[in-house]
């Protein structure tokens, strides 16, 4: 998968808290991405593997707003991602990406 600034930063903010279940709009506050850019990104990583997307099951109408989609990174997506993000890193000479958002847990603060 091809790693890009968008794809780090929806990557960063999944592995702030792994097990979290992040819905589109949570994630477009904490990567400051617009929904154009976002949901590619969460489609490719689906697509890839990487991410577990599931409807919430609630009535919208009880609810008072339409049903979530949730996404949460795999098994293989976390140690994907906490590889490709490493990899970044390595390759940023005594630079400090900013990805926006929490870092992943683990990692360095920059």
């Amino acid at each position: 998968m091809r790693i890009t600034i968008p794809v780090a930063k929806v990557l960063a903010a999944l592995l702030a808290e792994p097990d979290a279940q992040r819905y589109g709009l949570d994630l477009m506050r904490l990567t400051g991405l617009p929904s154009g850019t976002l949901y590619p990104v969460l489609h490719r990583l689906s697509g890839a593997g990487w991410l577990a997307a599931d409807w919430e099951a609630i009535d919208p109408v009880a609810a008072g707003r339409p049903a979530r989609r949730y996404y949460q990174l795999t098994a293989v997506g976390a140690a994907q991602a906490r590889r490709a993000l490493a990899d970044l890193r390595a390759a940023i000479p005594d630079g400090r990406p900013s990805w926006g958002g929490a870092e992943p847990t683990g990692a360095p603060a920059w």
